[in-house]
């Protein structure tokens, strides 16, 4: 009787997978079944941390730095890592950066940066790693996280909320681009999560008071983790092009929060 090939493990590229929400990812699609390719900025402890936690779930990780703002070579860590695990099934772009500065005071070099890290940048990963999945000839999951400011401004983040509008309708036209390969496409647009980000790491998100918020706190990395495995794995084979808002509430407030706020602050950043 001819021995049949062991089945093939898939593998997930998480960007930004050394602390917050790419941890969380990391850690949840190891739990799902798959090998992970990590990269990091500037903490690579962290990123080891999270390697530990997805060997811990019985797979394998590979770690690499990658710095978005060395473009476009930097995007020749989504190959590296293809080739330390073998392929690439899924690709989470989940690094990022941002600014808190008016929009008249901000310089060409912040502007240029953060559309680099949050735009550019994915874009390029995007790209390698698409024509990796076409020829691997099984299709593939591409997600992208956004931010709520995919939909809606926030006063002294123009850059940002430039870069993840941009990067939510780029989501789109992937989606429609890729489809003929069985490559699907989505956006995870968080709110409020409490990450290094947020200054907010280890927050027990369940203590905090966020009146503004209708669930009343704000989210935990898992909280998005679990969404974007969902859009990594089989069953949402039928979902592509869409962004998926994960913020307990904050953009249906609209009109509601306009209202209610009790004074002129919200004018600076």
């Amino acid at each position: 009787m001819t021995e049949q090939p062991p089945p093939v493990v898939p593998v997930a590229l998480v960007t930004g997978a050394d602390s917050g929400i790419g941890r969380a990812v990391a850690a949840r699609l190891a739990q799902q079944g798959m090998d992970v390719g990590i990269t990091w900025h500037r903490d690579r402890e962290g990123a080891e941390g999270t390697a530990s936690e997805v060997r811990a779930a019985g797979r394998r990780a590979a770690v690499r730095r990658l710095d978005l703002s060395d473009l476009p070579d930097a995007a020749a860590v989504v190959d590296t890592l293809a080739v330390d695990l073998g392929r690439v099934d899924v690709l989470v772009n989940c690094a990022g950066t941002g600014t808190s500065t008016p929009f008249l005071d901000l310089d060409h070099t912040t502007v240029r940066h953060v559309i680099d890290v949050d735009l550019i940048g994915p874009f390029l990963c995007s790209q390698r790693a698409a024509r990796r999945m076409i020829a691997q000839g099984e299709g593939g999951r591409i997600v992208n996280i956004t931010s709520v400011h995919e939909h809606q401004p926030r006063v002294g983040a123009a850059p940002y909320c430039a870069a993840k509008g941009g990067l939510g309708l780029l989501t789109q036209v992937m989606a429609l681009e890729l489809s003929e390969y069985g490559i699907t496409v989505n956006s995870v647009a968080p709110g409020e999560i409490a990450t290094p980000m947020t200054g907010q790491e280890d927050t027990d998100v369940h203590t905090a008071d966020r009146p503004g918020i209708p669930l009343g706190r704000p989210g935990d990395a898992r909280e998005v983790a679990s969404v974007v495995a969902f859009l990594a794995g089989p069953e949402s084979s039928y979902t592509t092009g869409a962004s998926w808002v994960v913020d307990g509430g904050m953009l249906r407030m609209g009109p509601q929060a306009g209202s209610h706020l009790p004074s002129g602050d919200w004018r600076r950043p």
